[in-house]
């Protein structure tokens, strides 16, 4: 049945090496079950709902991927997403929970349609490679600026508007802490080094009493406050349109890189370099991101941890659907997750931020044109503590640095038309 579904020997691969492509994988991100809970509830959301609807939505993004697209690749919500969906969408511009996740539901139904129509494929395209790197580090310090405001290094001044927290604090130690012991076991190639940095933190704050203890094991949580409980209609109001696009956005070039990154670690793609079955391995995307809405979690999206199981030899979809299977198995494990400081996840935060600013070392910096709209977008994500706001600004300086430098012919039509949408949405509904 297995050979029948997932063709295992047509992609040199066996059950065993599959399963322990899956385990590898899941250790690698099983951290989303722990820093997801703790950065949604900030948006008023339940903790223990929240909790389920992360191992639900990655359980069932990973069934679609493995069973549909035959990929080795493994979903859950976002980082950086779920960062954008409480700080700017809730907690800066206003909006309930509720509306937010009509905004995320909004969203995968936009990348259904263009994965369909093959739209996606105009937009990647023409979209400039320093823009997306700028999006990717400027998302990175605006998880880097979060973990530290959890950690208490960095806090709020009348004077200067940030400064430095009380560094010998308890839960700044404990966070600088839990960064030192990721890097550590990942530079010495140990997987899981972000969960295993979670918990022994989390039991370091038991031990010394910081952390009630509640149990490890327990039946899951009920659903019921936060499942199907998105506001589609508020979501479809004229200011929550920029809202939506960052969601697409971010989750589409995320995605797509994600794809191509693991294809090539896995020799997955075909003799053109192209991906076999991409419109299917899009639409799981999508539709376990329309599923974890409903479900009451921010987008769902592709891993690049996925990497981490392809490297240790899973080939076919029996690796994701292994992964979902986990993180099914994970659903008896709220306690733990519920116990989870927050400082406990700053260190993990501060992780993924490194990883993300890592793509600045991509960018022609000898180009100014180039140079510029990546800075502008990067500083702003954090300074503006907005995602949206640094997108737009992004794609504004690109335009408006090309022109005033003569290179009319580096500008796409998908780039002066998004630019231009930006100013207007800036100007008449900011």
């Amino acid at each position: 049945m297995l050979e029948t579904l997932f063709k295992l020997e047509q992609h040199n691969t066996n059950v065993k090496n599959e399963v322990i492509g899956g385990i590898t994988t899941f250790l690698t991100m099983a951290y989303i079950i722990f820093v997801n809970p703790s950065m949604l509830e900030l948006a008023g959301m339940d903790n223990g709902a929240v909790f389920v609807a992360t191992c639900l939505a990655a359980a069932i993004g990973c069934f679609i991927m493995g069973f549909i697209a035959n990929y080795p690749i493994a979903l859950a919500p976002g980082m950086g997403l779920n960062a954008f969906f409480t700080y700017t969408v809730v907690l800066d511009m206003g909006y309930s929970w509720q509306v937010a996740l009509g905004g995320v539901f909004v969203s995968g139904i936009v990348f259904v349609l263009l994965s369909l129509f093959k739209v996606r494929e105009w937009i990647v395209d023409s979209i400039p490679l320093s823009l997306r790197y700028g999006i990717a580090a400027g998302i990175g310090l605006f998880l880097a600026i979060v973990a530290l405001k959890n950690a208490g290094i960095v806090v709020d001044s009348k004077e200067t508007l940030v400064t430095m927290g009380d560094i010998t604090a308890y839960p700044a130690l404990m966070a600088a802490l839990g960064l030192f012991i990721i890097v550590g076991l990942a530079q010495r190639g140990i997987n899981g080094s972000v969960m295993i940095s979670i918990i022994i933190i989390t039991a370091i704050g038991l031990l010394i009493g910081d952390i009630n203890y509640t149990g490890i094991v327990s039946t899951p949580p009920s659903l019921a406050p936060t499942f199907m409980q998105l506001d589609i209609s508020g979501a479809l109001e004229v200011g929550m349109l920029s809202i939506i696009f960052a969601f697409l956005f971010v989750d589409l070039f995320d995605t797509s890189g994600t794809l191509i990154a693991v294809a090539q670690r896995g020799g997955l793609l075909n003799a053109q370099g192209k991906l076999p079955r991409l419109g299917r391995a899009l639409v799981a995307d999508s539709t376990a991101t329309m599923a974890g809405a409903a479900l009451g979690t921010s987008t769902t999206t592709s891993y690049v941890e996925s990497t981490a199981g392809v490297a240790a030899g899973g080939r076919t979809g029996l690796t994701a659907v292994v992964v979902g299977l986990l993180f099914l198995m994970a659903l008896f494990f709220a306690p733990l997750a519920a116990m989870v400081p927050a400082y406990a996840t700053a260190g993990a935060l501060f992780y993924v931020a490194v990883l993300m600013i890592s793509s600045l070392i991509n960018v022609a910096w000898e180009d100014l044109t180039e140079a510029v709209p990546v800075v502008v977008a990067a500083v702003l994500m954090p300074l503006t503590f907005s995602i949206a706001h640094g997108i737009a600004f992004g794609f504004i300086s690109y335009l408006l640095v090309k022109l005033f430098a003569g290179r009319y012919k580096d500008i796409s039509p998908s780039v002066a038309i998004l630019a231009l949408l930006f100013i207007l949405k800036l100007v008449f509904f900011n």
